[in-house]
């Protein structure tokens, strides 16, 4: 019961720091957010009010959005009140993944997958699949789509609670593993004798 309970409360602490809460006072402090958007901790730079959110657009956990360029620093002594910013803008239906870096002046199009740990800086079209460091548009999200639906690591486990979710991937990618692993030997032997 107290296990349950905890369970209970830790859901509903995420989505009240990861839900409506989080996405209200980003808009609060000038994000464009647009709608079904899913915002998990980020960085939303000095200039939030340079940055918009197209609708169904996933952030995930450690992006920085960098709407500035602190390098100026370097020239201040023969310009002291030079500046550089620049507007982030990302399309609808697109995820940005875990600790990547956007710089300004970017724009990603719709229908966009940002590799986790890309840093990025400029205009990629829609459908692109923006990978590394610098970022490059390495597939159209369309192939990426057929290419998750071919693996073998696919699963439809939305609906599972936890527990049933773990039992599933435990028996999938070891106990599934190790009855290869026997057959193999098996195999092997077989073939040795």
């Amino acid at each position: 019961m107290i296990r349950k309970l905890l369970n209970f409360s830790f859901r509903v602490l995420i989505r009240i720091t990861y839900g409506k809460a989080r996405i209200f006072f980003l808009r609060q402090m000038g994000v464009k957010i647009g709608e079904n958007c899913l915002v998990f901790y980020a960085d939303f730079s000095t200039e939030p009010y340079l940055i918009e959110l197209g609708n169904h657009v996933t952030v995930s956990t450690g992006v920085r959005f960098i709407t500035h360029d602190g390098a100026v620093w370097l020239f201040r002594q023969e310009y002291p009140d030079l500046d550089i910013f620049g507007p982030i803008k990302i399309g609808n239906n697109s995820c940005i993944g875990m600790n990547s870096i956007l710089l300004p002046n970017t724009q990603i199009g719709e229908n966009c997958i940002v590799a986790a740990g890309a840093v990025v800086k400029g205009r990629f079209p829609d459908n692109s699949l923006i990978i590394g460091n610098p970022a490059k548009r390495v597939l159209d999200t369309r192939m990426q789509k057929r290419l998750y639906m071919m693996s073998p690591s696919k699963f439809n486990m939305k609906r599972l609670n936890n527990r049933k979710k773990k039992k599933v991937l435990l028996d999938r990618f070891f106990n599934e593993k190790s009855s290869n692993l026997e057959h193999t030997k098996t195999m092997s032997q077989t073939e040795i004798n």
